[in-house]
């Protein structure tokens, strides 16, 4: 992909969250702490994997 797209993608995206978070602010907060949670999820699921390989 050209650096160019890249570049437009990478600002029109923070464009978008600015403005989501600028004029929705609760969506924008429910989607943020949806993501931390998914996070934290993935974290637990890595950490039991490692757990459970190394006993």
């Amino acid at each position: 992909m050209p650096v160019f797209v890249k570049k437009l993608l990478a600002w029109g995206s923070v464009a978008f969250l600015i403005y989501f978070m600028a004029f929705r602010p609760d969506g924008a907060a429910q989607m943020f702490k949806a993501i931390g949670a998914a996070l934290v999820a993935m974290a637990q699921g890595l950490g039991d994997f490692l757990t459970t390989l190394m006993t």
